[in-house]
């Protein structure tokens, strides 16, 4: 007989994603047509001349076959302190101050094992990636789940982490852009963070894996656009949503250069690093033309457009993103998230993510992902609305 899981495995749930996969398997199995709106997974083409460069680094690069290095190709560590440059106006060192990743989620959970130990505390937000808080879960640690309220327009309140937890509290992860609720901050909230972790004296996450996904004019900052922030700051982005790279599993770290250097040490431990084609094909992302960026930003505006008009003819008014591919949707009275999702995958066929599968604040809600074509979009919006109307 096996042997029992250990303490820190039970205290992980079941990841979203796997239990509606199952549920939709199950319907696709009866016949069923799914509109599934459930995971961030882009549903757009990663542009032309990224897979271009990854067939040629493929095909003409037989070291690219090879083990690689765990630091990443340094042409790539220069490319994305370049575009760091470009973008923020942020001086990255590309030796020291770069990691590439296998996405950012496991640089995330990589980082964690790192720094926590048992009785050290990690704050994040909640609702909130899973990422954010299971991989403090994994290392042994405590999670100080720091709520998002409507009423605050899902910005979190400092005032609400207690002294006794900012005193044993080793990482603090923040994401704007936000996944699930979409709200934004600017650098005054950046501030704030900083100013806490300085007095505190722990270390400030930021996954950015959003910059990029902006609408109405607005533009995510850095919380490295800060000064200082480089002491106690290191920010995760991604190649998935911006390129539309998600299956490629490639992210980067920059930021503060000795925690940059215990990642790397962590990871060396589990991982070889990316395939270096790969690597190739990111080098053309970031210093190839970005037209296609634009056209995948203007695609979801379009989609977010529609599927917010198509509810609001139901009477239905979710707030309005400027960042993300979401919409954070309040259930009709009556349901609880879990419910509601149910309801719309038995009835509906249509595949959503219930906003408590993301932590307990998330209740109520649902995250609707615009990874699907207009048409799909506007059917969707029209079937949602309609279980609105009593």
């Amino acid at each position: 007989m096996p042997k029992n899981p250990s303490k820190r495995f039970n205290q992980l749930a079941p990841y979203v994603f796997s239990i509606q996969d199952a549920k939709k398997l199950k319907l696709k199995a009866e016949g069923k047509r799914i509109i599934d709106l459930g995971m961030g997974s882009p549903d757009l083409p990663t542009p032309k001349h990224i897979v271009d460069a990854l067939i040629e680094a493929v095909s003409n690069h037989s070291e690219t076959h090879r083990y690689p290095n765990s630091k990443g190709l340094p042409k790539l560590r220069e490319s994305i302190a370049l575009w760091y440059k470009k973008r923020f106006n942020v001086d990255i060192d590309p030796e020291r101050e770069v990691l590439p990743l296998i996405g950012s989620k496991e640089g995330i959970a990589h980082l964690a094992l790192a720094y926590i130990d048992p009785g050290d505390y990690t704050i994040t937000m909640n609702p909130s990636y899973p990422a954010h808080y299971n991989g403090t879960f994994i290392a042994g640690g405590q999670v100080f789940f720091l709520p998002l309220r409507e009423k605050n327009d899902f910005v979190p309140d400092l005032s609400e982490i207690p002294n006794s937890v900012l005193n044993k509290t080793k990482l603090m992860i923040v994401s704007f852009p936000h996944n699930p609720t979409t709200s934004i901050v600017d650098k005054d909230f950046y501030k704030s963070v900083l100013d806490l972790a300085e007095k505190y004296d722990f270390i400030v996450v930021s996954d950015l894996a959003y910059s990029e996904i902006c609408f109405d004019g607005y533009k995510a900052p850095s919380l490295l656009e800060l000064d200082g922030a480089k002491e106690r700051v290191v920010e995760f982005n991604s190649f998935s949503k911006t390129f539309n790279m998600a299956g490629w599993r490639i992210g980067y770290v920059v930021g503060n250069q000795e925690i940059i250097s215990k990642l790397a040490q962590i990871k060396s431990y589990i991982d070889y690093g990316v395939f270096e084609a790969i690597q190739y094909a990111c080098i053309s992302a970031l210093n190839g033309p970005l037209d296609e960026v634009k056209k995948t930003v203007e695609t979801y505006r379009r989609r977010r457009d529609v599927f917010i008009s198509t509810l609001n003819r139901y009477g239905v008014y979710p707030k309005v993103p400027k960042g993300t591919m979401y919409v954070w949707l309040r259930v009709p009275e009556g349901y609880t998230s879990q419910e509601f999702s149910n309801k719309l995958l038995e009835e509906k066929n249509i595949v959503v993510s219930p906003g408590d599968s993301f932590g307990k604040h998330g209740e109520g809600f649902i995250r609707v992902a615009l990874v699907a074509d207009e048409s799909l979009i506007l059917e969707a919006g029209e079937a949602i609305g309609s279980m609105y109307i009593r």
